[in-house]
């Protein structure tokens, strides 16, 4: 029987009770058999310096970069900070993407995203999509998952009670699966 796929959930926000967070966990109970979906904290991640980097990757980059070397995809829900990505989710990604070896290079990723804003996280998912050419990695086009007007969306505690997101997730979560299947392979699949 082949070992489930592994999905890293990158939340862009910091926050303990984030709507973006929220959409990771609903991701995490929804996933089909054969998926496991685990959740990544970027708290340890410290801002990206080249003097740092120079001295050796600091313990929470490496552990990042292991855990997204060890995922078959990243699952990447993100807020939209004026109009863009939030700098703990870049920054992140700057320090993923530096070489040698990124084990972002032909990696699938597949993007959601919850604001409280009208526009949900359009502008910023399309900001990752830029990024995310630099890097090589393969990000899947479509289901779209833009939630608008999140604090109608989700409980105080971030836990999502809109059933219609609910099933877009797990549309989501089923074409990534397919993804994984079709895209070359990277570094470490």
């Amino acid at each position: 029987m082949p070992e489930p796929l592994l999905i890293l959930g990158i939340p862009g926000s910091l926050r303990r009770h984030s709507y973006n967070r929220g959409l990771l966990e609903v991701a995490r109970e929804v996933a089909a058999d054969g998926m496991t979906v685990e959740i990544a904290e970027l708290t340890d991640v410290p801002l990206y310096n080249a003097d740092v980097e120079a001295e050796g990757y600091p313990a929470g980059v490496m552990a990042f970069r292991a855990r997204i070397a060890a995922a078959d995809a990243l699952l990447i829900a993100t807020p939209e900070y004026n109009y863009s990505v939030p700098g703990v989710l870049k920054n992140a990604i700057d320090w993923a993407s530096r070489p040698p070896e990124s084990p972002l290079r032909r990696k699938p990723i597949a993007l959601m995203g919850a604001s409280a804003g009208v526009m949900g996280t359009v502008r910023a998912q399309l900001s990752l999509r830029q990024s995310f050419l630099n890097t090589e990695s393969y990000v899947l086009l479509k289901p779209e998952i833009y939630v608008a007007n999140a604090r109608d969306r989700f409980d105080p505690t971030g836990r999502l009670t809109d059933g219609g997101v609910r099933e877009r997730i797990i549309l989501l979560l089923g074409a990534l699966r397919d993804w994984i299947h079709r895209v070359p392979p990277g570094l470490d699949r």
